[in-house]
């Protein structure tokens, strides 16, 4: 599969799981991946934290089903008829969680090329992500980037230092296949905008 194909395949996977475990040699592939990302100052901010065991597995599906029933509870009419049929995670089902988080202090206190911009490293992290989701599709394996859940709930659950952001539950693992249309598209909450719509020439206005 070469790039621009694992770029247009590439899907947020949720009810697609088999189960199966990854192959060791495969991990170690798509987590380097993720670690050659490019970062601000090279400081590579990220961390990534494993979670296979089925008690925390169980007990963030359980907060994250509790943070779609408040979602769910805002909706009205044909958004909540949509939203109802809309699978949001493959926790379970995958095996695996892998948690990234952002560390502000990674690269000591002047790490260059963030002094005016702040979040230059939380940037670097989900280049990491994405690098990490392209590789896992690459590879054959199915990503689902969760983000019913709340911070301060994650960080707990995986033991995470205070200054450490967790800024991804990533559910990974073989999947049977991958959709080809996105689950939000096929179900109606969503389509893709055309390229045409969001490109500028010169100005966000355009030429004068």
């Amino acid at each position: 599969m070469d790039l621009y194909d694992a770029i247009n395949r590439r899907r947020d996977t949720r009810a697609e799981f088999t189960g199966e475990p990854i192959a060791p040699e495969v991990l170690e592939r798509v987590l380097s991946a993720a670690h050659a990302a490019p970062s601000v100052g090279m400081s590579q901010p990220w961390d990534f934290v494993l979670v296979r065991d089925a008690d925390r597995l169980e007990r963030f599906h359980s907060h994250v089903a509790t943070e779609r029933d408040t979602f769910a509870d805002t909706l009205s009419g044909e958004r909540a008829e949509t939203f109802s049929r809309i699978k949001i995670e493959g926790i379970r089902e995958s095996g695996l969680g892998i948690v990234v988080g952002y560390d502000p202090t990674r690269g000591g206190p002047n790490v260059l090329g963030r002094h005016a911009i702040a979040d230059a490293g939380l940037y670097s992290v989900v280049c990491a992500i994405q690098n990490l989701w392209l590789a896992a599709t690459a590879e054959g394996l199915g990503v689902g980037w969760v983000s019913f859940y709340r911070e301060e709930f994650l960080r707990d659950l995986v033991d995470m230092p205070e200054h450490v952001r967790p800024v991804a539950w990533l559910c990974v693992g073989p999947v049977a296949d991958l959709p080809d249309v996105p689950d939000l598209e096929r179900f109606g909450w969503r389509h893709r905008s055309p390229l045409a719509g969001v490109v500028h020439e010169e100005s966000y206005a355009g030429p004068e």
